[in-house]
């Protein structure tokens, strides 16, 4: 193994009573990717901000490049050389500026930087890194107003141009399709050849067969495994992380009772080819898709968010075609979204709030919010799907990423619905936690049709009654859960399998 760029030894980190790192010991080998796995609430990301300086360890040491290493910052991290790409997107950019300032704002930003800079010159320099990356956004494009999966890529390429001596990617590939993330795992492997000390945290088994050279797995704020030996005992590793073995999921899949939603020519982008699809009560469907197969768009559709090119929905057998989100919630449609940071969470707000928050009035009388009843009802939530907190008073920014996702889908299924949408519910959430939630949408599917927008096959596979498949906007293929063809599956996916 290759010399440690940077080591952990014994570190402590609390919070108040709750002791969140009991002694972690870890090596980043230089030119190695290292991947860390463990459970929501495992210490994962208090670990990272240890390491780039966002807290201070009550305990033990650490040593980059030989030397102590004891970052005051996360701007003292990074002045040494450790970089971070945060599993929150918008803790890598900001949003307000456009993609060429993201970019090279560290560079202007550090000593020695021109007070001037010429606009012209500035995007040329940006377009230079940018390229490295194979991004073609438009350098004055406000940070704001690009898809999510650009911002991702803005968020990378703006670590990479730091020149890293330790690089941290969380979840790095939730938001992108196979190709961008084909391009960041290029970028990872020029940068292991070039020395880099990486540290790859991901659940995503397609992402750890492909990238990891070893594998180092977190439970209950300790290391609980160590994985080097080739292959990669993954299971194994997934076993340490979860301390217990990981069982087959055995869905027996449901047909449903009457239809819910029915598509009829629903056309969800220009050339595309028309849908045709039914759901139903009870019935648990997955679409699932490359980044831009239109699984997307037609959630949106259905959520009153853009409008379809052609053809109709029909909602227990009456036309729905909202024209806003509040249309959609009236008829008693709900969705949780993609982007949890940003068209989700609210920072400010305790667990609590955040849960109720699209329902208030029923936990309301006479105006006054009756907190006794609204606490219990997200006490209940939090008891049903496992949520790691202390109570439904804590603000939700002290959760883990995980945890704050099984918040964003109580809130959803506090109240009935006719149709409930969930786009990437499983996004940075673990394996533990993605059965958690997978197990509570369908103990809780009857008297609604549920879709469940997903780019990871296994999370269709553990949570579906049926599979869809889009491809460029259309159906190309429809599979019932425990009777799938996974290789014809996966055709479809990459549309080789599309006639």
């Amino acid at each position: 193994m290759a010399t440690a760029t940077l080591e952990l030894q014994g570190i402590e980190k609390s919070f108040g009573r709750n002791h969140v790192l009991r002694g972690i010991d870890l090596s980043l080998p230089a030119g190695c990717v290292t991947v860390l796995m463990g459970a929501n609430g495992a210490g994962k990301s208090t670990l990272v901000k240890v390491i780039c300086g966002h807290h201070q360890p009550d305990g033990g040491r650490m040593r980059l490049a030989g030397r102590d290493f004891r970052p005051r910052s996360a701007s003292e991290a990074l002045a040494s050389g450790v970089v971070t790409v945060h599993q929150s997107i918008d803790d890598g950019v900001i949003p307000d500026l456009d993609v060429a300032s993201n970019l090279m704002l560290d560079r202007f930003t550090g000593r020695g930087a021109r007070l001037w800079v010429r606009d012209r010159a500035l995007r040329r320099m940006a377009a230079e890194v940018a390229g490295a990356m194979g991004i073609t956004v438009d350098m004055g494009a406000r940070v704001a107003e690009l898809p999510l999966a650009e911002r991702q890529m803005i968020a990378i390429a703006r670590a990479m141009a730091r020149a890293p001596r330790v690089l941290i990617l969380d979840e790095p590939t939730s938001a992108l399709s196979a190709a961008e993330a084909e391009r960041l795992f290029a970028l990872v492997e020029r940068l292991k050849g070039q020395g880099v000390a990486i540290l790859y945290i991901s659940h995503r088994m397609s992402d750890i067969r492909r990238i990891a050279d070893r594998i180092v797995t977190m439970r209950d704020g300790a290391v609980s495994g160590l994985f080097e030996s080739q292959p990669l005992d993954i299971e194994g590793a997934v076993t340490a992380m979860l301390g217990h073995r990981m069982t087959e999921v055995d869905i027996e899949a449901r047909s449903g009772a009457a239809p819910v939603l029915e598509l009829e020519g629903l056309v969800v982008r220009p050339g595309a080819q028309p849908i045709g699809l039914t759901a139903r009560d009870g019935e648990v469907l997955a679409v699932t898709g490359l980044l831009g197969s239109g699984k997307s768009a037609l959630a949106e559709i259905l959520f009153g968010l853009r409008r379809p090119v052609a053809g109709r929905a029909l909602l227990d057998g009456r036309p729905h075609a909202p024209q806003s989100v509040r249309a959609a919630l009236a008829r008693g449609v709900f969705m949780v979204p993609r982007d949890r940071a940003a068209n989700a969470v609210v920072p400010d707000f305790d667990i609590a709030d955040n849960m109720t928050l699209p329902f208030l009035r029923a936990f309301s009388r006479a105006g006054f919010l009756l907190a006794r009843r609204q606490r219990a009802a997200a006490a209940r939530k939090i008891d049903e799907l496992g949520i790691v907190c202390q109570s439904p008073g804590d603000p939700i920014l002290t959760l883990s990423g995980g945890n704050q996702q099984k918040v964003m889908i109580a809130r959803w299924l506090l109240r009935p619905c006719r149709l409930l949408l969930l786009d990437e519910p499983f996004q940075g959430v673990d394996i533990g936690a993605r059965r958690d939630i997978g197990r509570h949408i369908r103990a809780t599917a009857a008297g609604r049709a549920t879709i469940v927008f997903v780019a990871e096959i296994d999370e269709a596979l553990e949570v579906a009654d049926r599979i869809i498949v889009m491809h460029e906007g259309a159906v190309v293929g429809t599979h019932v859960n425990g009777r799938v063809d996974l290789g014809r599956l996966v055709a479809q996916i990459s549309g080789e399998g599309v006639a």
